[in-house]
């Protein structure tokens, strides 16, 4: 019978690999809860039509790579392919609107698009995303775009590019469409087959076409800035202004669109060389007419997503993976002996220790072995002997120096058996 094997498309995040995945989430909370932003749990599928119309029904996302199902009840539902939709349909479920000010959210948990799977770009995948709901104030944009700044750099990265432009409000971008269709129609042939079929569904989106000839095309395009209002541009400006304030350089490329329906405005991308063709690794933007579109009151937004996928294929090149350091490690030989060996464990783990129990059973040598091996501070050791006389040997693995100690001693000891375990680890 031939073993069943994760899905394609999905992959296990083994417990050698958690780590990163761990840091990652650590410093975010880290950092955002320090800027008041708080976490929010969605469902992990919603009603279909929540992403039609939240994100575009003209879009990829959900033309082509939502999954989607009817459940028992004849429902149409879809598993989320994207985090603020969920989010703004929250906000407008529970009426958050009503405890005034601004909501700063966000949120961490795994997204679903049928794509082709390569390196970085699972059909689930792991998104990590902030959304301010409320503010129209330009410092919400750059504030959004400094938090995620500051949680690449302190995770380690560097050379990372952020690309920033304005779409404008919905005036400017249908000025702007159709003086792009205008120009893209007489090419209208040589264009790649999915730019075709955008030309009249979405064709701002044809300027994220990877297509060399398309590209050629597009030089001469015209560009969205050039058909800003004078809002919008100031807009624009005082958001590159406040960046350039806090340090944070960017470069404006006028072809940066975003693939989803719902951004107006601000639309902003970073970027990793090291990523190769999937350069971004987090984006985002304003969306200020989303909650009206899900039946919510006017309601400005700002916020961003990072693909965690990509973002640990970075760290994976510049960080060495470092497994979870053991304090102790027990072995024990004998009925009587393991079960005070167990009791042991416990109590250093309440303690604040990291204790593994040797739960093998076998010889003593091969549990000195295996001690010696997880690269454990200290070893102790507990045979028909120590249990007979309520002790154990502690052995300290690296100098091999060994003594006897009542168990009641050793953990009355917590701080002075800190203190010797920090002080070696530091060695």
């Amino acid at each position: 019978m031939s073993s069943i094997q994760a899905s394609r498309g999905t992959r296990d995040i083994l417990p050698d690999e958690v780590g990163y995945w761990q840091r990652v989430e650590a410093i975010a909370r880290d950092i955002l809860t320090r800027a008041a932003y708080r976490e929010i749990r969605t469902p992990i599928f919603e009603q279909t039509t929540l992403f039609e119309r939240g994100v575009g029904e003209a879009t990829d996302v959900v033309s082509k790579e939502m999954y989607t199902f009817q459940d028992r009840g004849d429902r149409s539902l879809t598993l989320r392919p994207e985090g603020t939709a969920g989010v703004a349909r929250s906000y407008i479920d529970h009426n958050l609107s009503a405890q005034g000010g601004v909501q700063r959210l966000w949120y961490v948990g795994a997204m679903f698009r049928y794509e082709r799977p390569q390196a970085g770009r699972q059909r689930q995948f792991h998104q990590l995303g902030v959304e301010v709901l409320g503010s129209a104030d330009f410092r919400a944009d750059a504030e959004a775009i400094a938090l995620a700044t500051e949680i690449l750099q302190t995770l380690g990265l560097k050379d990372l590019r952020l690309d920033l432009n304005s779409i404008g409000d919905s005036s400017d971008r249908q000025k702007y469409r159709e003086a792009l269709v205008a120009y893209l129609t007489p090419f209208k042939e040589e264009l790649d087959a999915d730019s075709q079929d955008r030309l009249t569904r979405n064709p701002l989106r044809i300027l994220d076409s990877k297509d060399p000839r398309t590209q050629t095309i597009l030089d001469q395009a015209p560009g969205i800035l050039d058909y800003l209002s004078p809002d919008s541009q100031r807009r624009f400006d005082r958001v590159q202004q406040l960046l350039s304030d806090l340090g944070i350089a960017c470069n404006v490329n006028s072809r940066l669109v975003r693939g989803l329906d719902y951004y107006t405005h601000t639309v902003f991308e970073i970027q990793s060389d090291d990523l190769g063709a999937q350069a971004t690794v987090c984006a985002g933007g304003r969306y200020d007419g989303l909650v009206a579109e899900l039946g919510g009151a006017e309601t400005p937004a700002v916020g961003w997503a990072m693909g965690l996928e990509r973002l640990i294929l970075l760290l994976q090149q510049i960080q060495p993976a470092t497994p979870s350091p053991v304090d102790f490690y027990i072995v024990s030989r004998g009925e009587k002996a393991e079960s005070q060996a167990l009791t042991l464990a416990q109590s250093l783990r309440r303690s604040g220790f990291i204790t593994e129990l040797d739960l093998s059973g076998s010889a003593f040598g091969k549990q000195f072995k295996r001690a010696d091996r997880s690269d454990a501070v200290a070893c102790l050791i507990l045979g028909d002997t120590e249990a007979e006389t309520k002790t154990v040997q502690l052995k300290w693995l690296r100098s091999g120096e060994q003594t006897a100690i009542e168990q009641t001693a050793l953990l009355e000891m917590v701080d002075k058996l800190r203190q010797q375990i920090f002080r070696l680890r530091d060695d």
